[in-house]
C-alpha cells in the first residue's frame, strides 16, 4: 500500500510538473493548430518529394521555412527583454539589412559581399541601441522606437524610396539558395535559424553568459556589486538582436529577391514579443527560455499558416490572431493550474469525508 500510495504521489508530482510547465501548452497549441488545419486541409499533413528543389514539400514544409525568420528575432529578443528591456526596432533593421543586400547586389557587387554588408549594417544597428541603453542609460523602449522610426527612413534613403528588385541580377543565387533552398529535404533558412538559436543557446547555457543576462534583468545593481559589468551585457544583447534581425532581413527578402520599403519586417517585432511571451519569458526579465521562445516563434508561424487553411478574411485576421494569442497565454496562466490543482483537492477532501462517514 505504501508503495502503491509513493507512485500514486510520484505520478502527480510528473503531472504538475507538466502542467505548470509553459512548454507544454506551447505543445499542446502547436498540435491542437496542426489538427484544426488537418480537418479543414486533408491533404496539410502530405509530404512529397519535389525533385526540381530537391527536398520536401507540402503545407508543414511551407510554414517551417517562413518560421525561419520568427526564429531569429524571437531569439534576439529573447535577451533584450530577460534583461528587462525591449527591442522595438528589429522589424526596422530587417528592412534596412534587406535593401542593403538587394541594393548592393542589384548595383553589381558580389553576392557574399552583398550578405556581408547586411550583416554589418544589421549589428550596427543593434550597437547604436545598445550604446544608447547601457551608455547613455536610455529608456529601451524610447530608444528602440526611435531606432524603429530611423530604420524605415534610413532604407529609403538605401532604395531610394523605391521597392529595389534583385530577382534578375546574376549571381544572386547564393543568397536565394538560402531563402528557397533545401539541405537533406528541410529548408536552408529554416536549418540555419535553427543552427543559430543552437549556438546561442549553448552560449548562454554552457558559459556563464545566460546566468549574468538573467542576474542584469533581475537586479543590475546587485549583478554589478557580485563583479558582472550590466553595462557589457546590455550592449551585447542589443548587438546580437540587431545581428540576428538582419539575418532574419536577409530570410525575408531572399525569398522573392526584393524588398519592400514599407512591407518588409512590418509588425515583426510584435510577432516576436509575442513569441517570447508564448515561450514563457517574463517581460519584466531574468529567466529566459529559448527553446520556449523557439517554439513560439513556431507557433507564430503556424497562427499565420492556419489562417491561411482556414480562408479567414483580411479584415478578421488580426481579431483571429489575438484570439489564439490570448487562449494560449490563458492556458499558461499559473492562476488557472492553480485553480485546477485546488478543485482537485477539494474533490479529494469530499471523497474521504464520504469514506469516513462510510
Amino acid at each position: 500500500m505504501a508503495n502503491a500510495a509513493k507512485k500514486g504521489e510520484e505520478k502527480n508530482s510528473v503531472l504538475k510538473k507538466l502542467v505548470g510547465n509553459n512548454l507544454t501548452w506551447s505543445v499542446v497549441a502547436l498540435i491542437a493548430l496542426i489538427i484544426l488545419c488537418t480537418i479543414f486541409d486533408h491533404q496539410f499533413l502530405k509530404l512529397s518529394w519535389n525533385t526540381n528543389t530537391g527536398g520536401l514539400s507540402g503545407p508543414l514544409i511551407t510554414m517551417l521555412q517562413e518560421s525561419a525568420r520568427y526564429l531569429m528575432i524571437a531569439t534576439g529578443m529573447t535577451l533584450v527583454i530577460s534583461t528587462a528591456g525591449i527591442d522595438l526596432s528589429v522589424g526596422s533593421v530587417m528592412a534596412v539589412a534587406g535593401a542593403v543586400a538587394m541594393q548592393t547586389l542589384a548595383s553589381g557587387t558580389n553576392v557574399w559581399l552583398s550578405i556581408l554588408l547586411a550583416l554589418v549594417v544589421g549589428l550596427a544597428l543593434g550597437c547604436v541601441n545598445g550604446a544608447l541603453v547601457s551608455i547613455l542609460g536610455l529608456q529601451p523602449f524610447i530608444t528602440t522606437l526611435i531606432m524603429m522610426l530611423a530604420g524605415r527612413g534610413l532604407t529609403k534613403v538605401i532604395t531610394s524610396g523605391e521597392n529595389t528588385d534583385a530577382s534578375r541580377v546574376a549571381g544572386g543565387e547564393p543568397l536565394r539558395w538560402m531563402a528557397n533552398g533545401f539541405v537533406l529535404g528541410l529548408p536552408v533558412n529554416f536549418v540555419i535559424a535553427v543552427v543559430l538559436v543552437v549556438l546561442v543557446g549553448l552560449l548562454c547555457r554552457k558559459t556563464a553568459m545566460g546566468m549574468m543576462i538573467e542576474s542584469v534583468g533581475i537586479n543590475p545593481e546587485a549583478s554589478r556589486m557580485t563583479g558582472i559589468k550590466p553595462k557589457k551585457i546590455l550592449f551585447m544583447v542589443y548587438a546580437v538582436s540587431g545581428l540576428l534581425a538582419a539575418v532574419a532581413g536577409l530570410f525575408a527578402t531572399a525569398s522573392v529577391m526584393r524588398v519592400d520599403v514599407g512591407k518588409t519586417g512590418q509588425d515583426l517585432e510584435m510577432y516576436a514579443i509575442l513569441a517570447v511571451v508564448i515561450g514563457g519569458t517574463s517581460l519584466l526579465g531574468g529567466k529566459f527560455s529559448l527553446t520556449g521562445s523557439a517554439l513560439g516563434a513556431v507557433i507564430i508561424a503556424m497562427i499565420r499558416k492556419t489562417i491561411i487553411t482556414l480562408g479567414i478574411d483580411s479584415a478578421a485576421t488580426p481579431a483571429f490572431f489575438a484570439l489564439v494569442v490570448i487562449v494560449i497565454c490563458v492556458m499558461q496562466a499559473p492562476k488557472i493550474h492553480n485553480l485546477s490543482a485546488e478543485m482537485k483537492r477539494k474533490r479529494a477532501l469530499k471523497e474521504q469525508a464520504k469514506a469516513v462517514a462510510a
